[in-house]
């Protein structure tokens, strides 16, 4: 193999079906990962590059190694990895939230990032170096009500970036996060539907209107920034949290 290896989870959503395209017309063969096979088929055939399929549930210990083994017996190394596998679990208040719920997505989203990190650390050690992104949110960075479990799951996957970039770097592994803000994805349309069944347009609406540049992110603005972010040219980011969400942290429109 010549060319760069990318293993990318959660492959047939918005951003994931982004960065896939970014990833194979970089020239880079890629290791798609997700819950169906018809999907990630589709996914393949749309991309048309050098392109690995794989079913997993992130969540799965044994999945998720049998996911980076596959991807090593294919092509030998993993170059890049994109831990961008995450539900938004359902919306409600913290009392009236079932126990259950609140485990599913701490395990998707939070166990299933660091199951990734476990796996792919001492395979990009051993082939002596690698560059990981964390899908994160704007949600990692501040509250929310009614989607509580999410917001935690999201603080949680900042840290263990940071720890997993301090232990990395000796070993020349780059782990970063990105925290995207509103982005035009069915992710979104379930998180406006939750807030309000009658008008998920309206919520979109206040949305857009609290977002200083009054628009959600195409998914491909949010896969630029994460495969710049996985690259070379980015070689001296580590540990860092890197937004990309209209300006909405900077503040509130007033």
């Amino acid at each position: 193999m010549t060319k760069k290896v990318a293993l990318l989870t959660g492959a047939t959503g918005g951003i994931g079906q982004a960065c896939a395209r970014r990833l194979v017309a970089s020239g880079m063969a890629v290791v798609l990962v997700d819950l169906d096979m018809a999907r990630l088929d589709k996914l393949a055939r749309e991309t048309g590059g050098d392109t690995l399929c794989l079913t997993a549930d992130v969540a799965d210990e044994q999945q998720s190694s049998s996911c980076v083994q596959a991807a090593l017996a294919r092509y030998g190394r993993i170059d890049q990895a994109f831990l961008n596998a995450g539900i938004e679990g359902p919306a409600g208040l913290i009392g009236q939230t079932p126990v259950e719920a609140f485990d599913r997505v701490m395990q998707v989203n939070v166990r299933g990032v660091w199951l990734g990190l476990a796996h792919l650390m001492p395979a990009m050690a051993s082939a002596g170096g690698g560059s990981i992104v964390v899908t994160s949110s704007i949600a990692g960075l501040r509250g929310s009500a009614r989607l509580a479990p999410y917001v935690a799951s999201k603080h949680a996957v900042i840290g263990l970036m940071k720890c997993a970039a301090i232990e990395g770097a000796a070993q020349h592994i780059r782990v970063n996060a990105v925290c995207p803000g509103a982005v035009d994805t069915r992710m979104m349309e379930a998180i406006e539907a939750g807030a309000n069944p009658a008008s998920p347009g309206a919520v979109r609406a206040a949305i857009e209107a609290g977002i200083p540049q009054q628009r959600y992110a195409d998914p491909d603005e949010v896969a630029a920034m994460m495969c710049f972010i996985a690259g070379s040219e980015a070689g001296y980011c580590t540990g860092s949290v890197f937004t990309i969400d209209g300006g909405a942290m900077a503040g509130a429109v007033r």
